[in-house]
């Protein structure tokens, strides 16, 4: 039970933020799913005009449409990051709360396109942004964009966490050089 309170204690950022993501990807899936029928799109913002749209896509594959098909394997995949994150958590120094943050985005995303491929076969995809005529980005959704941040995010944390420590090391070492 001491085990259990300790991990939820270094635990629970991870997981409201995941809540959230969870919630907020699976309404607008729904309600794009309700509104907008099958491959076609709507301008939620008719200043934008074509430029931002929402277009209801099935995403059979992973990011920008590759490995189509690969459902299975990506759920295998979704959970290992699932059971990865959550085991991590309670290494994490109280302190990185904004670690928990960026590991909450990535544990929601992950966990909402899951939803879609078990109960649907494939992933409610709507946003689309780009240039008419030119090119567009690949149809995305809530947890693509959480799961994009989460890494980018953690990516540019490991970064400076290593130039800050390697400034400190300098600077210790300076201060015992004299």
């Amino acid at each position: 039970m001491d085990k259990l309170r300790h991990w939820f204690s270094r635990a629970w950022l991870v997981l409201m933020v995941a809540g959230v993501v969870i919630l907020l990807d699976q309404w607008t899936k729904t309600w794009v799913r309700q509104t907008i029928p099958d491959y076609t799109a709507m301008a939620p913002i008719p200043a934008l005009g074509e430029y931002f749209v929402f277009e209801h896509v099935h995403n059979y594959g992973a990011a920008f449409g590759m490995f189509q098909g690969q459902g299975n394997f990506f759920i295998i995949v979704a959970v290992v990051v699932v059971v990865g994150v959550l085991a991590y958590v309670r290494y994490l120094p109280t302190k990185d709360w904004f670690v928990r943050v960026l590991l909450g985005l990535m544990l929601g995303g992950a966990v909402g396109n899951v939803i879609d491929r078990i109960n649907l076969g494939y992933v409610t995809d709507f946003v689309k942004m780009g240039i008419p005529g030119v090119y567009y980005w690949p149809n995305y959704n809530i947890a693509d964009s959480a799961i994009v941040l989460g890494v980018i995010g953690l990516g540019i944390y490991v970064v400076i966490d290593d130039i800050r420590k390697s400034r400190r090391q300098k600077a210790a070492q300076a201060i015992e050089r004299g």
